[in-house]
């Protein structure tokens, strides 16, 4: 039995169309725009779906973030996001 909304931890993570991440000024926040609308995310979600480019797995993302914000223990909360973003749909 094959469960779509998890992510290979091996497979490199990417905003799913028609999401768009981006900085809005306006906001002070990085947003998730879309056709009929947009998500305003919190600092940390913009740091983690700013990652999701095609180039990192998760297990990079995490040691990423955990070196740029010197942070550790950090992988539960990371994988979870991840895990609500897939099924919300913004990720590939």
């Amino acid at each position: 039995m094959n469960d779509t909304t998890r992510a290979d931890p091996a497979t490199p993570l990417t905003i799913a169309k028609p999401f768009r991440l981006q900085w809005e000024p306006a906001q002070n926040a990085h947003v998730l725009l879309y056709p009929e609308g947009m998500v305003k995310l919190n600092q940390s979600a913009g740091e983690i779906l700013k990652r999701c480019d095609g180039t990192r797995d998760i297990d990079t993302l995490i040691a990423e973030l955990e070196q740029a914000f010197n942070a550790t223990g950090i992988g539960n909360e990371v994988r979870a996001f991840i895990a609500d973003a897939h099924g919300r749909g913004w990720l590939e």
